[in-house]
């Protein structure tokens, strides 16, 4: 699209923000027009969410205005800036898992009959809202909790449009989905543009900004560095802009061979509720990649082997003993460290201080942090390139990227020698993903065992030195060091077998 000679639906001039004398946002400006996706990328920490909450109300600027159809506003409250067309949808879902669609899209605003909820209206109106993301097929009726994650996200896309609004933003809406329901949530999105709305439009995930987006604005440290039409940049450039540096080319590479030791992980005959036959070992020095669709079973067996949902029947052995794990205690004090794919749920305690959150699985272990742990901490918040003033912060207020630090310096305390990741760069900036690459790299060159989950083929294949891929609860196959993406998914879709690819096996 090429950006119209009319002026923009909205301005953001000069916005400045600062939180308890620590300037946030630097006088960033940018625009965004009717009919087009303007992304915005940064590092974690860059600015984007603050900028997000300026907007939508639920910060007000210390400096800059807002330029609503050529006239300053100021918004005092989400409720404000909704009324005045611009509708925000989170990263994370905002919606009431008890309750049905139709509740929760028309949440506050039920049509009413007399005194009471019209909710044959109510039903009706849901589905139209659907209808218009063609996405008729979800029941109205159905409890939200019933609902997939892409379903979800479409109902938190039909509840931003209830309001009917002009501007719509959109926080990481591809974070939680796999790669059809992107697709499904691309043709949604190029709909509603269609329509006329402006879409800003934030994500980690640089292809997605090449696919969808018509101008892209980079944020820096808190301050605009340049806006682009995305036909005019590359991801090489992009990259380069946030994070004001090159980063190596490893991203792209397979590893060189591991150096590998003795079997630290082995699972024999694992069966879990929702796994059969499990048969896998890890060695040490050797980062084991695990790939599959959603639902194939992959972050199942990640937490049988760590004992949240234990495996019902396995022998699993840790350094050649034999053992039953039934309970994540068990498996830390057998040397396993886990972090998880949901952060927020189950790897951090968000009202902690990062301080406290790193020392967990230390306590959990028994062990009482002496006065050393200070020492430690900054050690390790060095060693994962997290900032130590952040670390008396409270964890819920740090940035995605700077929790799964937070996490990883938990399992790092505790010199585990098997760590599971499980989407271990889900949510997190390029320059934090290319950090926590080296940092599985580092873990694997010690001499300890890797059993890593992903859904982004690009990074099993740059830091696996041997994939199994799951299908429907079994391992369907094993790849070699360097196996195609194509072949990774042949097996994940059930496709594959000995014709996988080179090295595959079933």
């Amino acid at each position: 699209m090429m950006v119209p000679a009319t002026g923009p639906v909205l301005s953001m001039q000069g916005i400045t923000k600062r939180f308890f004398g620590t300037t946030v946002l630097d006088g960033v400006s940018l625009t965004c027009h009717s009919g087009e996706v303007h992304a915005i990328v940064g590092a974690n920490g860059a600015g984007k969410s603050t900028l997000i909450k300026v907007l939508g109300g639920v910060y007000q600027p210390d400096g800059g205005q807002l330029v609503l159809d050529g006239k300053p506003v100021r918004f005092r409250a989400l409720h404000h800036a909704l009324a005045r067309g611009i509708g925000v949808i989170h990263q994370e879902f905002t919606l009431l898992p008890e309750r049905s669609v139709a509740d929760n899209i028309l949440l506050g605003r039920e049509p009413r009959h007399r005194l009471a909820i019209d909710r044959k209206a109510m039903h009706a109106q849901a589905r139209c809202l659907l209808s218009e993301l063609d996405a008729e097929q979800i029941p109205t009726h159905r409890l939200v909790r019933r609902l997939t994650v892409a379903q979800r996200q479409t109902v938190e896309i039909a509840k931003g449009l209830s309001h009917r609004p002009r501007i719509l933003v959109m926080d990481e809406p591809t974070a939680a989905l796999a790669p059809a329901d992107v697709t499904a949530l691309f043709r949604q999105v190029r709909r509603l543009v269609a329509r006329g709305l402006a879409v800003l439009y934030i994500s980690h995930r640089l292809d997605e900004v090449f696919q969808l987006a018509d101008r892209v604005t980079v944020l820096r440290d808190g301050q605009h560095v340049t806006t682009k039409d995305v036909s005019a940049v590359n991801a090489v450039e992009l990259v380069r802009l946030m994070v004001g540096r090159d980063l190596a080319g490893r991203e792209s590479q397979p590893p060189p061979p591991a150096r590998t030791g003795p079997v630290r992980l082995a699972v024999r005959g694992g069966q879990g509720r929702k796994l059969s036959g499990i048969d896998l070992e890890v060695r040490g020095g050797e980062v084991v990649g695990v790939g599959g669709l959603d639902g194939s079973g992959r972050s199942d067996l990640a937490r049988a082997v760590f004992g949240v949902d234990p495996f019902h029947a396995a022998a699993v052995e840790v350094d050649g003993r034999r053992l039953r794990i039934r309970s994540p205690r068990a498996a830390i004090r057998a040397g396993i460290g886990y972090v998880s794919a949901d952060r927020k749920t189950d790897g951090l305690v968000l009202p902690l201080p990062a301080t406290d959150n790193a020392l967990l699985a230390v306590r959990a272990l028994g062990r009482h942090p002496t006065q050393e742990a200070g020492g430690t901490l900054s050690r390790l918040a060095q060693r994962v390139g997290l900032a130590t003033e952040l670390l008396r912060r409270e964890s819920r207020v740090l940035s995605g990227g700077s929790q799964q630090k937070v996490v990883l310096m938990k399992w790092l305390a505790t010199h585990a020698g098997i760590y599971l990741f499980d989407e271990p760069t889900r949510g997190v900036d390029i320059g934090a993903k290319t950090a926590i690459h080296e940092l599985i790299r580092e873990l694997a060159d010690a001499g300890a065992a890797i059993l890593l989950i992903s859904s982004e083929l690009p990074e099993l294949v740059a830091l696996s030195h041997r994939i199994v891929v799951m299908h429907r609860g079994v391992i369907a196959g094993e790849l070699p060091t360097g196996a195609s993406e194509e072949a990774i998914m042949l097996l994940a879709t059930g496709q594959g077998g000995s014709d996988a690819g080179p090295g595959g096996r079933r």
